[in-house]
């Protein structure tokens, strides 16, 4: 029986498209000097100590050493049976807040399950959540997050994409509450990237000042804060939305200890601080 499967849209563009090529790349990632200078161990069992983290999505090159510090926090956290990929809509198609699908995404490293189990009962429980093939179709947000996904887990675990073009105070609620209730009720050995980027196109020292005001709402567990910092200081953050999500799971099921990782911005890699798209790792956990 042929599965349907999402191709791997964006390889050759926000990272290598053979494989020998993409694995060096994610080794690379995590042995930048911006990185957490080490590769992470094979995963042992999973310990429930973390619940999430927080990633940016923009190519390897320019954010991925910010992306290796979250992923080695996931890798010491154990492996997980699922994990929730939630990244912002960048091309306003499709459903409002997305399910893909598709049953199997497919990267440089080989194809990942698309865990339609828990996707279809994620949607039997919040109308605001549907299916969606277009919303997923070129959106990069959550294609770039699974090769590390691969890298640091090897196979075993399944994903479970949501796309949200919504990206409200109440539609992060809803989304967030939704996933907390499911995995709490079926025990799900889970873990949830909220993918997003931080400022756009200001000066280093700009971007710096404003993101410390949305780092500070997530440090907080403060989901309306953050949203309400976005709009009022205009930082040009790219997905609160999947943050929030992040944010109201972790208070429902009680990950209370917000770190950032790693703050970083493209500056650092071209020279260039004049106008530069900055990134943040945070890990969302119990102590």
């Amino acid at each position: 029986m042929v599965r349907s499967k999402r191709p791997a849209v964006h390889a050759g563009y926000f990272y290598p498209a053979e494989k020998r090529e993409l694995i060096e790349a994610l080794k690379n990632a995590f042995l930048h000097e911006l990185g957490p200078g080490k590769l992470p161990e094979k995963p042992g069992s999973y310990t429930g100590n973390l619940i999430g983290v927080v990633a940016p999505h923009a190519g390897y090159i320019y954010s991925g050493h910010v992306a290796a510090h979250a992923y080695l926090a996931l890798a010491e956290g154990g492996k997980p049976d699922v994990v929730f990929i939630l990244g912002p809509n960048h091309h306003a198609l499709g459903a409002p807040i997305a399910l893909d699908e598709n049953e199997v995404w497919e990267t440089p490293l080989g194809d990942v399950e698309v865990d339609f189990r828990v996707s279809k009962e994620l949607a039997s429980r919040e109308q605001i959540i549907r299916f969606d093939f277009q919303a997923h179709a070129y959106e990069h947000s959550i294609e770039v997050q699974v090769p590390f996904l691969q890298f640091v887990f090897g196979e075993g675990f399944t994903i479970v994409p949501i796309s949200m073009m919504l990206q409200t105070p109440e539609a992060a609620r809803r989304v967030g509450e939704a996933i907390a209730g499911l995995i709490m009720e079926k025990g799900l050995r889970a873990y949830v990237v909220a993918s997003s980027d931080m400022s756009h196109y200001v000066e280093s020292r700009i971007a710096a000042e404003k993101d410390k005001v949305a780092i500070e709402r997530v440090l907080f567990l403060d989901a309306e804060g953050l949203y309400n910092a976005v709009i009022e200081e205009d930082i040009s953050m790219c997905g609160p939305g999947p943050v929030m999500a992040l944010i109201y799971i972790a208070k429902k099921l009680g990950y209370a200890n917000v770190r950032l990782l790693k703050y970083a911005d493209s500056g650092d890699v071209t020279g260039d601080k004049s106008s530069v798209v900055a990134y943040a790792s945070l890990a969302f956990a119990r102590t």
